[in-house]
């Protein structure tokens, strides 16, 4: 990994600055005219962002040298890979709620604002924890790892939304009401103020993003150390993640090797931490793991598993792909427009 970098505050500020002005453009269409989003608008939104993430990478390249630069663009990929699993557990909350569709804009940019707050205060702990401490490599490895092996060994299983210990407490605690009421947060029955199914919604999404959260940035550490880079991958490629889903929802079942390729890719990076921890604490004979040769397998990886997911789909379309889960269940219960139980396929999604 290359050497620290002098970032400064104002860099800082005017990233910070760009991805909330982003983020800001999401909330406003998302809350100001809800509606279907269409192929040809999500790709429109999709190559927008991954210009803008790629504008960004090429400036970073030419102020901060090519290895930073690479850093980012492994560390993007990465993340962009991993962001893929998201929108599949995505698809299921908003199955299992039947969240309707013009409203599913809104949902994934508070989804994604969520994500990003979480993977901000992940991005300064795990950066404090590995300027204090070199063996804090060895444990983000061993985590990556233990993560790959409950990828794979549930890689044909789906989240179970509706067990999450947070969304029954609040449906327990909480008065929400039957309806979507136009999409608000919020409502009155009454005199009495309620929340709609959206809220309980983004306490699901808000507690999947935790979860992914504690996977995702250690395994974009793996990539670089620079608290900057790390921070830049995540927001680039959560930027685009509304649009992505809404561009490739349809191809989400075809991707059945995905959850494969993920393991495989976290095992390497989790592999890259510990001979990374090694290299720094036990024996500088103990061989590193290039920027360049770990860009080299991701991008092989997951050029592989998706053509056998797209081989395999074509020859049996029976098969659908699941995002897999540390804790799970063969089929996930759905709720009807108003919040009540049905028999749901995130497909219809």
């Amino acid at each position: 990994m290359s050497a620290q970098l002098d970032i400064s505050l104002l860099t800082w500020l005017l990233t910070i600055g760009l991805v909330v002005a982003l983020l800001a453009v999401d909330l406003v269409v998302a809350a100001k005219r809800p509606h279907h989003v269409g192929i040809g608008e999500a790709a429109a939104w999709s190559v927008g962002y991954v210009a803008i993430a790629i504008g960004f990478g090429v400036w970073f390249t030419l102020h901060y040298g090519g290895g930073p630069g690479t850093e980012f663009f492994v560390g993007y990929l990465v993340e962009k890979s991993l962001s893929v699993d998201n929108l599949f557990v995505f698809v299921i909350i908003m199955s299992t709620f039947s969240v309707p569709d013009r409203h599913r804009h809104k949902v994934l940019t508070f989804g994604i604002v969520l994500a990003l707050v979480m993977r901000g205060i992940f991005i300064a702990l795990g950066a404090t924890l590995l300027s204090l401490f070199s063996f804090v490599f060895l444990l983000f490895g061993l985590l990556l790892i233990y993560t790959a092996v409950q990828l794979y060994r549930h890689r044909d299983e789906d989240p179970d939304i509706e067990d999450n210990v947070v969304v029954k407490t609040s449906r327990r605690v909480l008065p929400v009401t039957d309806d979507y009421a136009g999409g608000d947060l919020f409502t009155h029955e009454g005199d009495k103020r309620m929340v709609t199914p959206l809220f309980v919604v983004l306490i699901a999404i808000g507690t999947i993003d935790l979860l992914f959260a504690l996977d995702s940035i250690p395994a974009v550490f793996g990539i670089t150390s620079q608290p900057y880079v790390v921070f830049a991958a995540n927001a680039f490629a959560l930027l685009g993640l509304r649009a992505l889903f809404f561009l490739v929802q349809g191809l989400l079942d075809r991707l059945v090797y995905l959850s494969v390729g993920l393991s495989l890719i976290l095992a390497f990076i989790g592999v890259k931490l510990i001979l990374q921890w090694a290299h720094e604490d036990v024996s500088k004979s103990v061989p590193e793991i290039p920027t360049l040769l770990s860009l080299a397998v991701i991008a092989v990886v997951l050029a592989v598993v998706t053509v056998a997911s797209l081989v395999k789909t074509k020859r049996d379309p029976s098969v659908k792909a699941h995002p897999a889960s540390l804790r799970t269940r063969r089929a996930s219960a759905g709720r009807s427009e108003k919040g009540q139980p049905q028999a749901a396929d995130r497909r219809s999604s």
